[in-house]
């Protein structure tokens, strides 16, 4: 018999969600947290679109009680960090960083997906305070104040044109002459009057006068070396995320970008194997959808587990796979 029914992978809101429900579904969920947890609202300051908090909660608050939350209902949470799994035979094998292994019938994946960030310090040191990978998140927070995006694929731009609703100017910093972005997004960026542009330059520091908030960036201009120091108030940073994947690489079906493909709800290819939040969803990165998905995952975990067979021979996925199957519904 495998050591757990279920276990799940991170502790972002997904995970944190998934555990919630698996618990008051009374199977006793074991949630891992990984390298970084708490997942990326550990490094944001106010939340104020997760519902339920009308004046706005601090993210390391936010994922502390939703943690209590899951542990109150019976989670076992440890720590540590999955450097290995087995998902080609049931019970999966999960090993540890710490050398230990364990068993599972079902598995929830939330690793959650990493924002790229320059290859500066002084953004991460200044993240949540003025530096942002999330204008959805944190625009509203620069209302009437200059900022700069960082980025010229169609993801900054979408920033960049969504930002203008609060900022009072927009700066687009961009290494190239040209922007990767499609025409269209390219056309309605160039022609916002909010929006400016400082080509061929990366930002070479963000600058924050001992304040503890981003006052200023100096921007390097990629073919001269020259510096140029622009007075802003926040930065947001939109070169891409990458989803925390590498450890199921050959076993669960990734997109072209990393991303866990998934179908039904959160089923990957594997029977008894989901994936919940922004590992799989690189549309809407929010905690709130995490949330939501977090929840299907451990509904559709739950259904997989009462239509699991019992063989004489736990070991052979492939023996029971078909029958693993649960009904759609």
């Amino acid at each position: 018999m495998a050591d757990r029914q279920i276990v799940i992978i991170g502790s972002g809101p997904a995970g944190l969600t998934a555990a919630l429900y698996a618990a008051r579904a009374n199977l006793a969920p074991l949630l891992i947290e990984g390298l970084d947890a708490g997942g990326q609202l550990m490094l944001t300051t106010m939340v104020e679109n997760y519902p339920g908090f009308e004046k706005g909660i601090m993210g390391p608050d936010l994922m502390s009680g939703m943690r209590a939350q899951a542990e109150h209902f019976g989670t076992v949470v440890i720590q540590g960090d999955v450097t290995r799994v087995d998902l080609r035979r049931r019970p999966f094998t999960l090993s540890l960083a710490d050398g230990k292994s364990m068993t599972t019938e079902a598995l929830i994946i939330a690793t959650g997906a990493s924002a790229r960030w320059l290859e500066i310090d002084s953004d991460r040191k200044l993240s949540g305070h003025g530096v942002s990978t999330c204008a959805t998140c944190d625009g509203y927070f620069f209302r009437g104040k200059p900022i700069a995006v960082v980025g010229g694929g169609d993801s900054a731009l979408e920033e960049a044109i969504y930002l203008t609703k609060f900022a009072s100017k927009v700066t687009v910093i961009h290494r190239r002459d040209s922007l990767r972005a499609s025409k269209i997004m390219q056309d309605k960026a160039l022609t916002h009057p909010k929006i400016e542009f400082i080509w061929d330059s990366e930002i070479a520091e963000v600058k924050d006068v001992t304040r503890g908030e981003v006052t200023g960036i100096v921007v390097r201009n990629v073919k001269t070396g020259s510096l140029a120091e622009v007075p802003l108030d926040g930065v947001f940073i939109a070169i891409g995320h990458t989803p925390n994947t590498s450890l199921f690489k050959g076993q669960v079906d990734l997109d072209q970008a990393g991303y866990i493909l998934t179908r039904d709800g959160t089923k990957t290819n594997i029977p008894g194997v989901f994936a919940a939040g922004d590992v799989q969803d690189h549309v809407y990165r929010q905690a709130i959808t995490a949330a939501g998905s977090g929840c299907m995952a451990a509904i559709d975990a739950e259904r997989y587990l009462e239509h699991l067979p019992v063989p004489d021979d736990m070991t052979d996925l492939a023996a029971c796979e078909a029958d693993a199957v649960p009904p759609h519904g």
